[in-house]
């Protein structure tokens, strides 16, 4: 091995190591995979003038702006010092960007604007503990944007125009108990959606009168797959997806004059999540929808030789075109890949020429990394789980996609749990396979982009249909001799972390170690303790979760919280919290930790002070993944890099178990 690599104390000689200090095989630096970008985030101006990313300026993430064809003139417009820019648009000026920056992860927004000509910057929304999101910017009113602020009330968010380079605000709609709103280019509020008691949505229309009249009424099990996607620039045609008596979603397009609605596009295999829409009349032109791999359907055919030049460009890899130039003659599109980090293009549409503008991790570049490999798992009960799997590389040899020897393995759960894992380049895949796991993730049921009968069928189901998911992967994965039954950990963030902390509650003998990132341990102290901007849309959290307002429902809460079976708990467990987290408070973590305490059950609990709902400083990334890879080399017998420097200008803390993973504990007293 190199020198870098280090053998955990209690490896398993049995582990089938590479025996050369090849590419393919050696350690690969955590760095490379969780430290800064060299770039990504790639936006335009309108007018094609100008072209932006974010990017490290003095180690953190800000915003850069560069002319179009001169990348080597690129300038940071921003100047945080502490978390970097979290996000970022161009306002229609085509001189001003908006960005947003809270505190220490506690998700309360404030909104800047930024001049790149000048460099002015202008705090949009100065109010404390506030949640501000942007609601939308538009072409016709270049100079404003709407905004949405909780200061009057947290729970609900009043709409306001604001003046970008002004400051001057205007009050547009006072929120009086919706949950969201429409508006069109004008800036005219046209719809709202509120919850009902059955967890159902009514939409309503905004009269010119001021009053509001009921326009469609969605059923829960439409929830997550009919709503309004926007209007084209003249605000005659409204665009949404529609699953209203269909299994996934449709496309239709609604005259606004005449009623009459259009089915665009309908019958596909999974959800559409993703359209293309012309950047001055606003009309869709091409929708994407994944189930296991990205496709697009074309609607207007004057794109599709740009698209076939794209795709034959890139065979077998994912084509993702983003954004584009008022005047359609510049698009600008990433390629995603399994092997290798995200590319970005320039392509222009006038002369066929598409030019590479960068990559998003260099160093990654020329690296052998781990394929990805996409599986149908069928459940138990005869669901189909879209999953993909890594192996390391030196593992499959002949390339069939099974190692010459069951491998440990890592099932990594995604959070939401109304979400769902793609195929494509994943940091904690490429981190792990590096060090000798196999590494599964499941689209179990509940997870979005199947169909609404595939997410509705993890209503109530947490730790339990929802569970068994992840167990028949496990189980397929050992039946096909790609892991060893004895070496299996869980790992996750969010929903994820709940499932980590239901695997070794719940199954507590099939995984050798869990690993949970900012996990839900409580439901009902979770459901009790979400941010008051979310309690608009309770109703659903309750349908889908479970109701802590009656007793009947408060034991059933109890019943899937994995703090009711701490004392199950027999298997090492690592659990990382960060202090501000609004959504999963860290009460979550504190009840867990404390319980096992109480019983004498060892456990490792890193705290974060300065983040929220997982990881944004590169810092404190870089510390979680060494102690957590070290963590996972003690107990299933991988590889690991050192700590080292790796707590170099971190917060973490470790109130408990420093001695329960290796080097953790001669790393805090550095």
């Amino acid at each position: 091995m190199p020198s870098s690599v280090q053998a955990p104390e209690e490896a398993d000689s049995t582990i089938a190591w590479p025996e050369d200090n090849s590419n393919a095989s050696e350690l690969i630096p955590r760095e490379l995979f969780f430290g800064n970008p060299d770039k990504y985030r790639i936006l335009n101006s309108l007018d094609g003038k100008w072209i932006s990313y974010m990017a490290p300026y003095n180690g953190v993430l800000n915003v850069w702006v560069a002319p179009l064809y001169n990348l080597s003139a690129a300038k940071p417009v921003t100047n945080d010092s502490v978390r970097g820019i979290q996000n970022y648009i161009w306002a229609n000026t085509d001189r001003h960007i908006l960005y947003i920056q809270d505190s220490d992860g506690d998700e309360n927004w404030t909104i800047y604007s930024v001049d790149v000509v000048t460099d002015e910057r202008r705090n949009l929304t100065p109010l404390e503990d506030v949640n501000a999101h942007l609601l939308s910017t538009s072409i016709k009113i270049p100079q404003e944007v709407l905004i949405g602020l909780n200061d009057r009330d947290p729970r609900y968010h009043d709409i306001y125009r604001f003046n970008i380079t002004t400051g001057e605000k205007k009050l547009v709609q006072r929120n009086e108990g919706f949950s969201y709103f429409v508006d069109d280019h004008n800036f005219k509020i046209r719809f709202a959606g509120n919850a009902t008691a059955d967890g159902s949505e009514e939409i309503f229309k905004h009269l010119d009168n001021g009053s509001w009249e009921l326009f469609m009424k969605k059923d829960a099990n439409d929830d997550f797959t009919t709503g309004i996607l926007g209007f084209d620039v003249n605000d005659t045609i409204m665009y949404m997806i529609d699953s209203r008596g269909r299994e996934t979603t449709a496309l239709t397009a609604t005259n606004m004059t005449s009623g009459n609605v259009d089915v665009l596009l309908d019958d596909l295999p999974a959800d559409i999540d993703s359209y293309m829409v012309h950047p001055a009349t606003g009309l869709i032109r091409a929708v994407a929808y994944t189930y296991d791999r990205r496709k697009w359907v074309i609607l207007n055919a004057s794109i599709e030789p740009d698209l076939e030049l794209l795709r034959n460009k890139f065979p077998d890899r994912d084509v993702n075109v983003y954004h584009y130039t008022l005047d359609d003659k510049n698009w600008f599109f990433s390629i995603t890949q399994d092997m290798g980090p995200a590319h970005h293009y320039h392509y222009n549409r006038s002369t066929g020429e598409v030019r590479f503008l960068f990559s998003e991790r260099e160093d990654l570049d020329n690296l052998t990394l781990a394929k990805m490999h996409p599986v149908v798992i069928n459940s138990s009960d005869g669901l189909s789980l879209v999953s993909y799997y890594s192996l390391p590389v030196w593992s499959d040899e002949d390339g069939n996609g099974l190692p010459e020897k069951p491998m440990p393995m890592v099932l990594l759960v995604h959070g939401g749990p109304w979400s769902r894992d793609y195929w494509g380049f994943n940091s904690l895949h490429q981190l792990l396979a590096n060090r000798g796991y196999a590494v599964m993730s499941v689209n179990y049921r509940g997870s979005t982009g199947f169909g609404k009968s595939f997410i509705n069928a993890g209503n109530r189901q947490w730790g339990a249909k929802m569970h068994d998911d992840l167990i028949d992967a496990v189980n397929w994965s050992i039946e096909r001799g790609i892991a060893d039954p004895d070496r299996i950990a869980i790992m996750g963030g969010s929903y994820g972390g709940y499932a980590a902390l239901a695997g070794l509650t719940f199954t507590p003998d099939v995984f050798a170690c869990g690993v949970d990132i900012c996990g839900i341990s409580n439901l009902t102290s979770f459901l009790r303790s979400v941010p008051p901007y979310w309690l608009p849309e309770i109703q659903k959290e309750f349908l889908r979760v479970g109701d802590y307002r009656t007793e009947e429902e408060r034991a059933f809460l109890r019943e899937r919280s994995p703090l009711t079976y701490v004392d199950r708990i027999h298997r090492p467990l690592l659990i990382s919290q960060g202090a501000n987290d609004p959504r999963v408070k860290q009460n979550e973590s504190d009840q867990i930790v404390l319980a096992m305490q109480a019983r004498s059950i060892p456990v490792t609990y890193l705290l974060y002070p300065d983040e929220g709902h997982g990881f944004v400083r590169p810092e404190n990334k870089l510390s979680f993944y060494a102690v957590a890879e070290a963590f996972l080399a003690k107990h299933l017998g991988g590889r690991y890099e050192p700590v080292g420097e790796a707590f170099k200008n971190s917060s973490i803390t470790v109130p408990t178990g420093a001695d329960g993973v290796l080097g953790l504990a001669e790393a805090l007293h550095k």
